[in-house]
């Protein structure tokens, strides 16, 4: 019921000039991939400006130090799910200071929704798998909360394995069975938002770590591929490696 609500609030902004006025949200989902259709971002130009917001968030963690964090961001996970759902929001001054942003990119916001009012309010991840139907307005289908394996399996799609192929926002998934958290994301930054490096990049927390609270890293495409253990290389022939992801928000 809160989300057959959320959607009647997002359909009411859209009446009062908030948002462009649509006949009527789709209860569709044409990619059969559990994510509908009026959540996804038709416009080029709104996929672009998500992706530009969402690396910058992503990697501007990497400069705080632990303890000023947000609370979300204490694994890989939450790392996604901060910038994924500040990506979406109105970027007004007061929401930069809320987050105390120093700078900003010179972008404007997402033009299709503004998150929390978007189709599906504060639930923005899939959590359940199967592809979109009307009835999951009303089931608890989508949730705030996601781990890795929920990321990957039902809000994001497999693209490739090749490094040199992955494009910014582009999400890198493992799987380390050994580990109490076996599945762990990165995010594929492309060139720093932050500094004059041509190097591409990716950026990632570790979760806890040592018995502490771990930290966010942002290590080049390169240095990962000669990490020291090779089940963290993103290459073809390691079994850890599980690919390279998109969100099904972006799916053309």
């Amino acid at each position: 019921m809160r989300l057959i609500a959320a959607l009647a609030l997002f359909c009411a902004a859209c009446g009062s000039g908030l948002a462009p006025a649509p006949a009527g949200p789709a209860m569709t989902d044409r990619a059969g991939d559990g994510t509908p259709d009026f959540l996804r971002l038709d416009d080029a130009g709104d996929r672009r400006t998500f992706v530009r917001w969402f690396t910058f968030l992503a990697e501007q963690q990497y400069f705080r130090e632990p303890p000023d964090l947000p609370r979300e961001v204490s694994d890989c996970a939450g790392l996604v799910r901060f910038a994924y759902r500040e990506a979406l929001r109105e970027h007004t001054g007061a929401w930069a200071s809320e987050l105390r942003l120093d700078g900003v990119p010179a972008e404007g916001s997402v033009a299709k929704y503004r998150y929390p009012y978007t189709p599906l309010g504060a639930n923005l991840f899939r959590v359940t798998p199967g592809p979109f139907a009307p009835e999951d307005l009303e089931r608890a289908r989508f949730a705030q909360f996601a781990d890795a394996l929920h990321l990957m399996r039902w809000n994001s799609h497999r693209v490739t394995r090749d490094m040199t192929m992955a494009e910014p926002g582009d999400l890198l998934f493992f799987q380390q069975l050994e580990q109490d958290l076996p599945f762990h994301v990165m995010v594929y930054l492309g060139t720093s938002q932050f500094e004059a490096d041509p190097a591409p990049r990716l950026v990632y927390h570790t979760g806890p770590l040592g018995g502490g609270p771990g930290e966010v890293r942002r290590p080049t495409v390169e240095e990962l591929l000669r990490h020291p253990a090779p089940r963290w290389r993103p290459k073809g022939g390691n079994g850890n490696f599980l690919g390279i992801f998109r969100w099904n928000i972006l799916r053309e």
